[in-house]
């Protein structure tokens, strides 16, 4: 009982961090910019700070526990994540296209010159903070408690829950549902990427593939559940692929351990 009591408080402070990160961006945007969308990526800051002040002062736990080595793999493994995630989804797209359930678009992003900068974007407002929390706060803080099976099942299923909120072309409870399913999946992906590596950079590299493909790969859905379903699959497909690959020399699947340099605010 007294386990279960506290992983709820773990996946609760994780989605509040996430909460007060992003309602405090818009609440300064409102407040001090009319509302201005350029303040989205201060949402790392805030997520780090929260962070900080909670593993420090509340928690007590390692900043490192947080999986932000800084070494050599660290772009490589974001690279190979936004490389499995697009192609998951590029082919489950591929597949929904040629089922009638959805039709290519032209690019949201008109020059390549744009890519990084969108990438930048893309890390900094979501992909980054979110994967900090996720796979990395909460993944280290079950870690001590649970066993890998356990600690992927909360991190995954309270990441997909999350996404109730989030605003998506789903129409009706069902393509709802499958939305959250999706998000899930997704949340799944960078689980595996975070115990294959043991760090966050991977995880970050999958999550961010998702808005890449939309925006350098859209869609326009004909039958949005059709296409959620088959990305769904496509994702978990990915991850238990992940997972059953052998972990290379020197990667752990806890929190991330070695010489690599860390991201340490505390020194």
């Amino acid at each position: 009982m007294r386990i279960l009591g506290a992983v709820l408080w773990a996946v609760l402070v994780t989605i509040a961090m996430l909460f007060a990160a992003t309602f405090g961006v818009v609440a300064i945007g409102n407040v001090l910019f009319d509302g201005s969308r350029a303040l989205a990526p201060l949402i790392t800051v805030l997520v780090l700070l929260l962070l900080y002040v909670y593993r420090r002062f509340v928690s007590h736990r390692p900043w490192s526990g947080l999986g932000m080595t800084l070494t050599w793999r660290a772009l490589p493994q974001a690279l190979l994540g936004m490389a499995m995630g697009l192609a998951a989804l590029l082919a489950a797209d591929a597949v929904s296209v040629w089922a009638g359930a959805a039709t290519w678009q032209p690019p949201a992003i008109d020059s390549p010159l744009m890519f990084p900068v969108a990438i930048a974007l893309i890390m900094l407002r979501a992909s980054f903070p979110e994967e900090l929390l996720f796979r990395g706060h909460l993944y280290d803080t079950l870690s001590d408690r649970l066993s890998l099976r356990a600690v992927l099942a909360i991190t995954t299923l309270s990441f997909g829950a999350i996404h109730i909120l989030s605003s998506s072309p789903a129409s009706g409870i069902a393509e709802k549902i499958l939305y959250v399913v999706q998000a899930t999946a997704l949340g799944l992906l960078c689980g595996a990427a975070r115990a294959r590596t043991g760090a966050v950079w991977m995880a970050v590299g999958v999550h961010t593939s998702i808005y890449l493909s939309s925006g350098a790969f859209p869609t326009q859905e004909i039958n949005y559940g059709v296409q959620l379903a088959l990305q769904t699959a496509a994702l978990v497909l990915t991850a238990v692929l992940v997972l059953t690959f052998p972990a290379g020399r020197g990667r752990v699947s806890g929190p991330a351990r070695g010489s690599g340099r860390l991201l340490d605010p505390s020194g």
